[in-house]
């Protein structure tokens, strides 16, 4: 149900590597009296941020538990392997699993890839985060593999990424409380769905507006055609023959 109640601000959460400064800014300019509190959660919490009201809305990696929630997919994640720069895997544009075989591949608590069965060696212990699993890597113990946007976000100058083609991906999305969808949370579905400002929902369908071009035709005087000037024309009396 759509509330009509306006809220002080509107808290958006968001976990590590989602980067929300687009939507951020777009906010800003269509409703610079409300302002956009971004608020970054461990993914782990993401969705318990929401039950408990922390956020009112929150952009997290899936799988995502639904229940009592809404949520709107918004773009999968190319998912690639963290190595040193000097790895054999950096020949190539992009790796498989089965390359990735003879190496130790850490597996960090707060993984969000859902793996069936993961490549390479397991470590002996799994990281508490990926920032943990990163610290290894370059270490020289291992290798990781997460979302794009994690190894950006984790970025060091003596490590390097190369996609894994076969590898599950992450989706981001944005959730909230099926409950609680206000006109501020309507208002910012909106600008992550692409909806232009002067773009409403339940507008009415243009089929069932009156259009112009119909009413000017209508009410414009019928134009006057070649068949219908002969038939009013008077007919003029047929001359008779010349004499020779």
């Amino acid at each position: 149900m759509t509330g009509s109640q306006a809220s002080p601000s509107f808290r958006l959460g968001y976990v590590a590597g989602v980067t929300p400064g687009k939507w951020a800014r777009i906010w800003q300019e269509r409703s610079p009296a409300v302002p956009l509190e971004l608020v970054l959660v461990p993914a782990a919490e993401a969705t318990d941020r929401v039950r408990d009201g922390a956020v009112d809305a929150v952009l997290q990696r899936s799988p995502i538990d639904r229940e009592g929630l809404h949520a709107i997919p918004l773009y999968t994640e190319t998912t690639v392997v963290v190595v040193p720069k000097d790895h054999v895997v950096t020949a190539a544009d992009e790796v498989t699993s089965a390359d990735l075989a003879e190496d130790v591949l850490f597996h960090p608590l707060d993984d969000t890839l859902d793996w069936v069965q993961m490549p390479g060696l397991p470590a002996v212990e799994r990281p508490a985060t990926t920032a943990a699993a990163i610290q290894l890597v370059a270490a020289g113990v291992g290798l990781l593999v997460v979302p794009q946007s994690l190894a950006r976000l984790h970025h060091r100058k003596d490590l390097t990424y190369r996609p894994v083609v076969d590898a599950p991906t992450s989706s981001v999305a944005l959730s909230w409380l099926a409950s609680e969808t206000t006109d501020l949370m309507e208002q910012f579905i909106g600008i992550v769905r692409g909806r232009t400002v002067n773009s409403t929902r339940g507008r009415q369908p243009v089929a069932d507006q009156p259009a112009p071009a119909r009413r000017a035709r209508q009410s414009a005087p019928r134009s006057t055609t070649a068949r219908d000037r002969q038939g009013s024309g008077k007919r003029g009396k047929r001359g008779r023959p010349r004499r020779r």
